[in-house]
């Protein structure tokens, strides 16, 4: 979701925008887990890269730090304790390590789980997810 607002013919930029400017208003507070942070981070350099940036890490990491400082996204250490309930999603749903964490942290936090898209990997345990989830296409 996080790297969405970085391609502006996205559809789902704009998206992404209304909710960082949502955080910006303090009307929501946005969260991640250090592993999903470091799933941006690479994915974000890549993206920087097939697009030409000179310093694709270097931006990265700007953007990180841009989400972080201004944006307000808060960034959740995954102790032992989440680490456990990760590996038992991931045991219960199939889906990738990343959204797990997100599930869990959500989970811990009370909050909504937020993803970009149905992934295919969740669509078989959708179903079994029993707490708040959303997608963009719902926004």
């Amino acid at each position: 979701m996080l790297v969405e607002y970085l391609d502006k013919s996205s559809p789902l930029a704009r998206k992404v925008e209304v909710i960082f400017k949502k955080a910006l208003n303090r009307e929501l507070t946005l969260y991640t887990t250090s592993l999903a942070l470091a799933e941006t981070l690479h994915v974000t350099s890549k993206f920087y890269k097939a697009m030409g940036v000179a310093e694709p890490n270097n931006e990265a990491l700007n953007y990180i730090i841009w989400l972080k400082e201004y944006v307000g996204l808060k960034v959740g250490n995954i102790d032992e304790m989440l680490a456990l309930k990760i590996g038992e999603l991931k045991k219960k749903l199939g889906i990738a390590l990343t959204d797990c964490s997100i599930v869990a942290y959500a989970l811990e936090l009370k909050g909504t789980a937020l993803f970009r898209k149905v992934e295919r990997e969740m669509k078989p345990t959708i179903k079994n997810l029993s707490f708040k989830t959303a997608y963009f296409p719902v926004f």
